[in-house]
């Protein structure tokens, strides 16, 4: 195994320019422009509440510092800036998203709903309504829990493959990972092409956050929820 720092550079770097630049062009749409508002409207009004800002800035803190001790100790050993034919980046993108899915769809279905961990989910579930920063509303365990489950994926699949996996796709993996878990909370009110597979999406987690006793476990595909019984149909998302 080798430490490739300069790999884990690159990732970084591509992942913070994806984002930002991904959200300016999103935001250019003014359908997205208005959801965004109508979010941030009512996530100022929570985070006025001193226990629920307490929360997502704990809930951040055990993010960045997992994240941090990740990029740091274990990410360099399994990426690396090798160029490979696009199929293989897309096929090892897939692959570690679906493999943290399988282990998040456990996870949160027998721990986080289960007795071991469901007061520490719990806090999460106070959210019957999810805006955008109900995204980051998670026990600070539960944070990291989610993220371990996410990182470890890669070095995973990278021991699978038997080689380091390439740091851009990497990249691409991780923004598809943590965009699509912040979207599932954000309310969004999108009825028409092209727009209403967002939509669906964000009423897909909806019907999760109605009672913790609904499925639809999994974050990013509903795969495993279909493929276990466990799928519930999307609920209609009220103004927050």
């Amino acid at each position: 195994m080798v430490y490739d720092w300069k790999a884990a550079l690159a990732f970084f770097v591509t992942l913070v320019v994806l984002t930002v630049v991904g959200r300016r062009l999103v935001f250019l749409v003014p359908a997205y422009q208005r959801m965004r508002e109508e979010n941030y409207e009512v996530d100022r009004r929570k985070l006025s509440r001193g226990r629920f800002k307490k929360a997502v800035k704990a809930s951040n803190n055990a993010g960045l510092y997992t994240n941090l001790a990740f990029y740091v100790t274990v990410l360099p050993f399994c990426i690396s800036l090798e160029t490979r034919p696009l199929w293989q980046y897309v096929v090892n993108i897939l692959a570690v998203l679906m493999v943290f899915d399988f282990f998040y769809y456990l996870t949160h279905r027998f721990l986080f709903h289960g007795k071991l961990l469901r007061k520490v989910h719990s806090l999460h579930h106070q959210a019957l309504q999810p805006t955008h920063i109900d995204a980051l509303y998670v026990h600070p365990l539960e944070t990291a829990i989610g993220l371990v489950l996410f990182l470890f994926s890669i070095p995973l699949v990278a021991a699978i493959s038997g080689a380091p996996l390439n740091a851009f796709s990497m990249a691409v993996a991780t923004l598809i990972f943590t965009q699509l878990n912040t979207l599932n909370h954000t309310y969004v009110n999108l009825p028409y092409f092209p727009f209403k597979t967002v939509d669906w999406i964000t009423s897909i987690h909806a019907a999760h956050h109605v009672d913790m006793n609904r499925g639809n476990f999994a974050t990013l595909t509903m795969v495993y929820d279909w493929l276990f019984g466990t799928l519930e149909k999307p609920v209609s998302r009220p103004a927050p």
